[in-house]
């Protein structure tokens, strides 16, 4: 029988955080896994699962879903930055060809008091559902959906409205944040709205209402590091945290 050879096989280390609840004392694990350049980092994940579940162990807890940049559910932070070592990907965009055989990896979720960790590497975001439910959306009456030209939009403004609703939700922003601060996240959800007629009947009331939410949530505050829009996948822009804060002190004058 031809024997292949096992090309771009590598040999990683991993210190992966262990959590067995919210409540729970974590602390970090160390497991060697064989893997190869061509996967991708969750690849890697599910190979060391299968590896734990064979010796009888449980298998670590991670989020996921789409695993093509999309859904930002692998909030996961590596070597201490959100989404691993590339910048503008997710990680379940990270390939293992980003590190060299015999890498040594640290694996924790990400930090912040409003995530709490559910388990392992999972943690619970529901904070971001809270505050899009407080005001990130707009009364329209049901029916067949309008022509898109039926509404003239200047250019500049349709532009920056669609980069800020790029933003997937994936709290790279909060972790990379040394307050932990969520400006980022809730400043492109007031912004893809206040730039557009759309979302003027609601103006006021929804950045007051998601700054609010915000701030109950236990998020810190910006103090302009800058980090959010370095860590953030999809380049979100700090220009969006200045216009929310307009869009407060101008709502705050109407109230």
């Amino acid at each position: 029988m031809i024997q292949h050879a096992n090309h771009g096989a590598m040999r990683v280390t991993l210190d992966i955080w262990r959590q067995s609840g919210p409540g729970a004392q974590g602390h970090f694990e160390t497991h060697t896994v064989d893997g190869n350049e061509h996967m991708s980092f969750l690849e890697l994940l599910d190979v060391l699962n299968e590896q734990l579940v064979r010796e009888g162990k449980d298998p670590v807890a991670f989020d996921h879903d789409c695993r093509e940049g999309i859904c930002g559910s692998c909030a996961l932070t590596l070597d201490g930055k959100p989404h691993g070592p590339r910048n503008r990907t997710t990680v379940c965009q990270i390939h293992m060809r980003e590190y060299r055989d015999g890498a040594h990896i640290r694996v924790e979720p990400f930090r912040a008091t409003a995530f709490p960790v559910v388990k392992d590497l999972a943690i619970d975001r529901s904070a971001f559902d809270r505050i899009q439910r407080a005001g990130g959306y707009i009364s329209v009456n049901t029916g067949a959906a309008p022509d898109a030209n039926a509404i003239p939009i200047k250019k500049d403004d349709a532009d920056a409205a669609f980069d800020a609703a790029a933003c997937i939700g994936c709290g790279a922003c909060v972790a990379a944040c040394p307050n932990a601060a969520a400006m980022l996240f809730t400043s492109a959800k007031v912004s893809q709205f206040a730039l557009l007629p759309q979302g003027q009947p609601e103006r006021e009331k929804r950045v007051i209402a998601m700054v609010d939410q915000m701030d109950a949530e236990g998020f810190g505050n910006c103090t302009n590091h800058y980090e959010c829009e370095a860590a953030c996948p999809k380049s979100i822009s700090v220009t969006n945290i200045a216009r929310m804060n307009r869009e407060y002190m101008r709502a705050m004058l109407r109230v």
